[in-house]
């Protein structure tokens, strides 16, 4: 009996050697959730943004030698993050996050933390949930202390598959999608002297604090601390993803400085030309741009569409300095069908536009649009956001909250007159210049008579001439054509408006004209 019972506990004791001899697959929160939990709240946020407000910028850039500034866009892209770690994977949770290495131009690590039930946990770096592949960077050796940010899986497009919807990388840098859609344009937390002398500077989001959602949640909650040498901030996001993506912003500002130029829900994407301005470029595509156009609901109702353009010099643009907030702007990508673009890789007709929806009154200021020339499509070259009148004062605190719409148009599409095409070109034996502008939505109900619509066209330097209106036969929209003689201007801004019995009727477009 004794012999037996010796046996048995050997064969035990032997079993348990072999489980502790076994790889042990940990999974994403057991290897990155390893210290403290703190007590977070909203309240502590705003406390902490307030108080760092006071202090001297510092900066988490990592060292000018550390060996992962050194890494070239191939050798980063080696480093891949292991889908099998993602955060909430196990949990069968709507939201699962996964992680991004710092190095090349991510250079500047952040805290992430996990949220739940009001305690909140900081994610160590380690190497062990990233596949480092032909990477150079020693993944026994490596030191990070953060991560470069993260990005959020959801089941947007089927109920099956968790589709990347959100990134968060690179300063207060983010992009967002709805549904059946590709990345394009980009938003940032805060834009800081864009333009004006002396240099941009770009705050960076340091670290975020992500709640853990329920499981039947449709909505993910997560905060970010901003901080830059002029200004700090505590940010909320409601992230609601769909047909057309939702997030929610509320902002809390604290100026370490008094900052005049600054851009409020700013928005940075790329155009490089499009039917209004292909002859310099020698492409087989018809049109090559993550959005086509900006759009402001004035708050008094009046709607803006100003086409974008590739300038020959950087230019500034400023609309409707008023004393209320507008009813939203955006930049937004009116194509949307393949044969618009003929570009089977890229598919820009699949890029998001972007509405910014002002939720409650931010005071007087304008829209800013910044537009710089380039000839390659990967450099983002046009930037929009909302100017405070007066800028930020040192020592003050503000609040800007707003709700961001990423899909398809804007969320309060006009039921009429709705600009979808802007076409130019040199007039036959003349030095002037044809324009043809197409609205679509009401115009097959104009009245019969033409003396009922009426074209308001006007330029700020040069002549206007033969003003023309139809009904397009091919498809049912309107389409105004004119020819402009610039008289030897360097700049014209050119304004179209129209009116039916009287009423006004459609967008107001905008273009600057340059030689």
């Amino acid at each position: 009996m004794l012999h037996r019972r010796c046996e048995r506990g050997l064969r035990q004791l032997a079993a348990l050697l072999s489980l502790a001899l076994m790889p042990i697959q940990l999974s994403a929160e057991q290897l990155l959730a390893a210290e403290e939990s703190q007590a977070f709240s909203e309240q502590w946020l705003q406390s902490k943004a307030r108080s760092l407000a006071a202090r001297p910028h510092q900066s988490r850039e990592l060292a000018d030698d550390h060996p992962l500034r050194a890494l070239s866009y191939d050798e980063y892209r080696q480093i891949a993050f292991d889908p099998e770690r993602a955060i909430w994977r196990e949990d069968a949770l709507p939201f699962q996050l996964q992680l991004f290495h710092p190095g090349f131009l991510h250079t500047t690590p952040v805290d992430v933390h996990l949220v739940r039930n009001g305690q909140a946990r900081r994610l160590s770096f380690t190497p062990q949930v990233f596949d480092y592949r032909d990477s150079p960077v020693n993944s026994e050796l490596v030191d990070a202390n953060g991560y470069a940010g993260f990005r959020v899986h959801h089941p947007l497009n089927t109920d099956e598959y968790h589709d990347e919807f959100l990134v968060f990388l690179g300063a207060s840098y983010f992009r967002a999608v709805g549904k059946n859609q590709w990345y394009g344009l980009s938003a940032r937390g805060l834009a800081v002297n864009t333009v004006g002398e002396g240099d941009e500077e770009f705050p960076n989001f340091t670290d975020f604090w992500i709640e853990q959602p329920d499981p039947t949640a449709g909505a993910l909650i997560l905060h970010a601390l901003l901080d830059s040498p002029s200004v700090t901030g505590a940010y909320r996001f409601t992230v609601m993803p769909g047909e057309t993506t939702r997030m929610e912003v509320d902002a809390r500002l604290y100026p370490r400085r008094t900052i005049p130029r600054i851009g409020v829900a700013p928005l940075t994407s790329m155009f490089l030309f499009n039917s209004s301005n292909r002859a310099g470029f020698d492409d087989f595509r018809d049109a090559v741009h993550d959005s086509d156009g900006l759009r402001i609901l004035q708050a008094n109702g009046e709607a803006v569409w100003r086409p974008l353009i590739n300038p020959s010099q950087v230019q500034v643009s400023s609309f409707g300095a008023t004393d209320t907030s507008p009813a939203g702007f955006g930049l937004l990508q009116r194509r949307q069908r393949f044969e618009q673009f003929n570009d089977a890789e890229a598919r820009y007709d699949k890029r998001p536009s972007l509405w910014i929806e002002p939720l409650g009154n931010w005071g007087p200021g304008r829209v800013e649009l910044l537009e710089i020339p380039t000839e390659v499509e990967y450099h983002d070259n046009v930037v929009a956001y909302w100017q405070p009148s007066g800028g930020l004062k040192a020592g003050e605190s503000y609040r800007f909250r707003y709700r961001m719409h990423w899909g398809a148009g804007s969320p309060e599409a006009p039921k009429q007159g709705r600009v979808v095409n802007t076409a130019a070109g040199q007039a036959l034996d003349s030095d002037e210049r044809v324009f043809v502008i197409d609205y679509r939505d009401g115009a097959q109900s104009f009245p019969a008579d033409p003396e009922a619509v009426r074209i308001r066209a006007t330029t700020s330097t040069g002549v206007i001439t033969d003003v023309r209106g139809q009904v397009l036969e091919a498809n049912g929209d309107y389409r105004v054509s004119l020819m402009f003689d610039p008289d030897g201007a360097p700049l014209a801004e050119l304004r179209v408006t129209l009116e039916v019995d009287g009423d006004p009727w459609g967008e107001t477009w905008l273009y600057r004209w340059t030689p």
